[in-house]
């Protein structure tokens, strides 16, 4: 308990959402040589007498230096000392519990957990060198039953502080709007935005607010480490601290609720943490609409409620009843991109299990409508004739409830309907047994209730009777439940998420050349570029299909082009709404475009029937950016295309993969300039043009956790109001694993694509454009000198990090490689990032850019530095870099390659090699920005990782461990010489590395 008070104490001053302006916090490299800017030894320490005595407990702890005052009476290490006592009581209470019952089932696991943590603590406070061999030493006594209970400690005990930083600071936002009259002024809020657009007209605010366009979509990367199981009692644990928050609780009730915190935590540790098995599709759509039911069904109106309120406070308007700012898709059960588990039967049966569970929501809100709007008098004539559509009710007189009960009993129709065409699949496995939505639109006269297809149907009712009770001097009551209920239709529809289909387009091609040839007019895949939009054209503007779809069983095609056929003619029958963007992976030509559209047409897809797909192609590798501009202008050059699109086109800038092909400097520069020019060339065509940014969880995959500041980053003309992007993994977890956590998310997307459209960007001088493209060039080459033509790189690469071992997490269903014979070429980005995360040296997210920025004339220096102070774009993208390295580990990263990597000169060498160019980019960060570390600028992650460090260290070395042994367990189960009792060892051993595995991840807060 004393160790975690002391965690606690330091985890409470310095985990404070948002940026402190106090010294930089020391950030370790090798673990040996604290930084001259950190703690001083004999820093007096002001405050209340508890914090006095806390802080002195944690002085005894971690030694003499740990804890200074330059800031006044009120502040520790620059936080202020009132902002202690929440979560330091949180981490106590929540670690305590968990110490209780690990000590009381295992005092040997608990005491060799109590001695590694102390270690980690000594390591992190005032490391001499020594505390890593004895953790290594440690690691290397345990046996395998030991190794994994104590990384299960270790690991339980992370997410347990993840929670408590993640209520905590929720419970600072409510205390900042309390403090401001109900107002979150902080920079990434609305209100805080509103204050920075002083002298812009309310009512330019108020017409770009409105017309704004924020999709999030839901994908399927497998990066998050956490059963679903967990998460669900991890959200458990938050609730119950909000509720002991409560002034109002009686001593039973709190008693009450902190027997369930134990209870709970219990659970949590007699729970099997594992996946036992690869999720299906099925089963990660299954992990989308649990978040969606569980938090965004409520977060969405809760912060459409609070921003109606601050809208009509600051511009003196009130928003629209079917205003959404932010609105939500997904991939998941449509993303078949290197992924042969997603099929057109998986695809259809994740689209109708969508469309049952948004009916069964729906029918669920049209009951609490029901009995809200009891009203007997008063109606609009517009509401009197609804009503008496509606022809088996025996509710005369309110007819609220005469149309609300309807609608009721037609979403209950349509979850039946789901149901059979559910039972219909299973049943015979084609995944077209019949449309979805063939029903007249309007079947409001039928005196059975029939199932709603066309959401227009139930929007109609909606605005109906909203304006009749508006009309009718009950406007208080339309903006309740009814308001909720409208808007949840606006962001959810009739399927909770519009499903974007996703594939690579290397497929579309081998299917067009098997229809051309089978209509005996040659090989499509062999004819040039201006031959294949010669045909597309034609055939797009023919109104004959290229064959009886009707005969598509009896085609002569093989079975890889006759799935992605289906998958066209199962996309014809989901009805209107349930599709997205048809997304064109590795997209390079025009004519990738058109084969989609084509496809489309063969099936009856179009704008017509509603059924029509936007075709987005997506650009990834350098290559492809820096070709985009021309490919789009030459597809927009076509007669008829623009006609075809109604002026509108989607685009999709691959933010991790151009990362994986270039390395991080060179992928900026280039998706950077690849938006621009392709705006101008929308600009050109008067084409409206809205990117698509498919970014990651991490800074390796183009992710940014200050969306806020991202935002405003972008390319100057390429937002417009229009922004597309991807959330995936743990992110959707971090982002929307709880209501206040959606609403904060959605008011962050909603405030800062509303803050770009007015931003005065700074246009990057030429100079500057110079300087980049000649950073991006020699940072490429560097990246690419080590990837790719390194030879002891990828022997390296695969001993050193567990990208082998990734596998047995059983975190995703598509494959970790798009080509099962790839080498790391055709390594996906994702477990290409992981890996190397878990070893804590980041390299995905640095490498080259070491070459780049490290220049030797005073001239290049005073340039990089102007770029860096003046160009929020280059700024940011350093600051990123920054931020990474500040969670790097140089000693942690070495004992990966003295427990792993063979000993030879080459290897080893290499090892050292990497790790000297981490220490260079560090060099050349601080050079550009001018700082004296890198953790300058950001304090509370670099003091959030100093209490995490001493938790996840010793997860990494016992990582590192329980990886040598199951690789020697491995190899002599491939040679037959694996006795059984190592065959059992080697089933605990796997157990011990996939809880080191996902320990790590929750250390970081972050995989892939």
């Amino acid at each position: 308990m004393k160790l975690f008070h002391a965690l606690s104490i330091l985890l409470t001053i310095l985990s404070v959402e948002g940026k402190v302006n106090g010294p930089s916090s020391s950030v370790s490299y090798g673990g040996a040589t604290p930084s001259k800017k950190g703690p001083k030894a004999g820093g007096a320490v002001s405050g209340s007498a508890a914090v006095q005595a806390a802080a002195q407990e944690v002085t005894a702890i971690l030694g003499e230096g740990t804890v200074q005052n330059n800031q006044g009476p009120t502040t520790w290490w620059g936080i202020p000392l009132d902002r202690m006592p929440g979560l330091q009581a949180d981490i106590d209470k929540l670690n305590g519990l968990l110490e209780e019952i690990v000590k009381a089932e295992d005092p040997k696991v608990y005491k060799l957990y109590d001695d590694l943590i102390k270690l980690g603590l000594g390591r992190t406070g005032n490391d001499d060198g020594s505390y890593l061999p004895k953790m290594v030493k440690i690691a290397q006594s345990m046996s395998a039953s030991e190794s994994l209970a104590v990384a299960r400690v270790f690991t339980h005990a992370l997410n347990l502080v993840n929670i408590a930083e993640n209520h905590h600071r929720f419970r600072m936002i409510r205390a900042e709007e309390r403090e401001n009259n109900d107002k979150l002024v902080r920079e990434d809020s609305f209100e805080g935005t509103i204050a920075k657009l002083v002298g812009v007209d309310n009512e330019k605010i108020y017409e770009q607010l409105l017309k704004q366009k924020v999709e999030i979509v839901l994908t399927a990367h497998p990066t998050e480490v956490n059963r679903r199981t967990i998460l669900r009692k991890h959200r458990a644990l938050s609730e119950a601290l909000s509720k002991l928050e409560g002034k109002e609780l009686s001593r039973f009730e709190r008693h009450q609720t902190e027997a369930e915190l134990k209870r709970t935590i219990a659970s949590i540790w007699g729970s099997d943490e594992i996946r036992r098995k690869k999720p299906d599709p099925q089963m990660e759509a299954e992990a989308g609409i649990a978040i969606i039911e569980s938090t965004l069904w409520d977060a969405v109106p809760a912060h459409c409620r609070k921003l109606d309120a601050e809208v009509l406070r600051d511009l003196g308007k009130k928003m629209p009843p079917d205003s959404i700012p932010v609105k939500f898709a997904s991939w998941i059960g449509g993303d078949r991109d290197g992924n042969p588990n997603v099929t057109p039967l998986v695809t259809k049966e994740v689209m109708l299990t969508l469309r049952k569970r948004a009916a069964m929501l729906l029918s669920k809100t049209m009951k609490e409508l029901y009995d809200d709007l009891a009203i007997s008098r008063k109606f609009s004539p517009e509401m009197d004739k609804l009503a008496e559509r509606v022809i088996n009710s025996n509710d005369t007189f309110e007819k609220y409830r005469r149309v609300t009960g309807h609608l009721d009993k037609r979403l209950s129709a349509t979850t039946k309907y789901c149901e059979s065409q559910l039972a219909k699949l299973a049943e015979t496995g084609d995944a077209n047994p019949g449309g979805v939505g063939i029903a007249p639109p309007d079947l409001w006269d039928d005196k059975d209730a029939q199932p709603i297809f066309d959401g227009r149907e139930l929007k109609n009712a909606l605005m109906i009777m909203y304006d009749s009770l508006v009309k009718t001097g009950f406007e208080d009551v339309a903006d309740g439940k009814l308001k909720d209920a409208i808007r949840r239709f606006e962001a959810f529809g009739l399927t909770l998420t519009p499903l974007d289909i996703r594939e690579e387009s290397d497929k579309h091609t081998e299917a067009i050349n098997a229809i051309t040839k089978s209509l005996g007019i040659g090989s499509y895949a062999d004819w040039d570029e201006k031959a294949k939009l010669s045909w597309l054209t034609s055939e797009l503007s023919s109104k004959r299909p290229l064959f009886q779809s009707s005969d598509l069983g009896n085609m002569p095609f093989d079975t890889a082009v006759m799935k992605t056929l289906r998958t066209f003619e199962m996309a014809a029958t989901l009805g209107t709404g349930s599709t997205g963007a048809y997304v064109i992976s590795q997209a390079r030509t025009a004519s990738d475009v058109l084969a989609v559209m084509l496809l489309q047409k063969q099936f009856g897809m179009t704008s017509e029937n509603g059924r029509v797909m936007r075709v987005v192609p997506l650009f990834e590798t350098l290559t492809d950016l820096e070709n985009a501009p021309d490919v789009v202008d030459q597809l927009f050059s076509l007669p008829g295309y623009l006609g075809l699109v109604k002026g509108k086109q989607e685009i999709m800038v691959g933010y991790s993969d151009s990362a994986k092909d270039a390395g991080r400097l060179a992928a900026c520069w280039a998706q950077y300039t690849a938006q621009e020019k392709m705006a101008e060339v929308a600009g050109k065509h008067n084409v409206e043009l809205t990117f698509f940014h498919g970014k990651g969880g991490t800074v390796g995959r183009g992710g940014n956790p200050s969306v806020y500041r991202a935002v405003l980053a972008h390319p100057p003309n390429t937002i417009n109001g229009r922004f597309r992007v991807t959330e995936q993994g743990e992110m959707i977890t971090q982002n929307f694993g709880s209501v206040d956590m959606a609403e904060r998310t959605l008011d962050i997307y909603t405030s800062a694509v509303l803050r770009e459209a007015f931003v005065d960007h700074i246009e990057p001088t030429q100079n500057w454009r110079n300087v980049m493209a000649k950073l991006s060039k020699v940072s490429c080459d560097a990246y690419r000198q080590m990837v790719r033509n390194e030879p002891a790189f990828v022997p390296y690469f695969r001993q050193a990090t567990p990208e082998l071992e990734l596998g047995i997490l059983n975190i995703g269903s598509r494959p970790a490689k798009r080509k099962p014979k790839g080498g790391i070429e055709s390594l996906r980005a994702i477990p290409w990032t992981f890996a190397w995360t878990q070893t804590r040296v980041h390299l995905s997210a640095w490498l080259g850019c070491g070459e780049a920025l490290n220049v030797s004339d005073e001239k290049s220096k005073l340039e990089l530095r102007e770029m860096y102070q003046n160009w929020p774009w280059f700024r940011e993208t350093i600051d990123l870099i920054a931020m990474v390295l500040s969670k790097s580990d140089m000693s942690i990263n070495e004992n990966y390659d003295e427990q792993l990597v063979e000993k030879s000169d080459e290897l080893r060498g290499l090892g050292v090699e990497i790790r000297k160019r981490l220490q260079d980019v560090r060099a050349g960060i601080l050079t550009v920005s001018g700082c004296s570390d890198v953790g300058v600028g950001f304090e509370l992650l670099a003091s959030s990782m100093k209490i995490r460090n001493p938790f996840v260290d010793p997860v990494n070395v016992i990582q590192a461990e329980v990886m040598k042994k199951y690789r020697y367990l491995s190899k002599k189960e491939e040679e037959g010489k694996l006795g059984s009792k190592e065959r059992e060892e080697k089933v605990v051993i796997e157990d011990a590395l996939r809880v080191c595995i996902s320990g790590v991840a929750s250390g970081m807060r972050n995989s892939g």
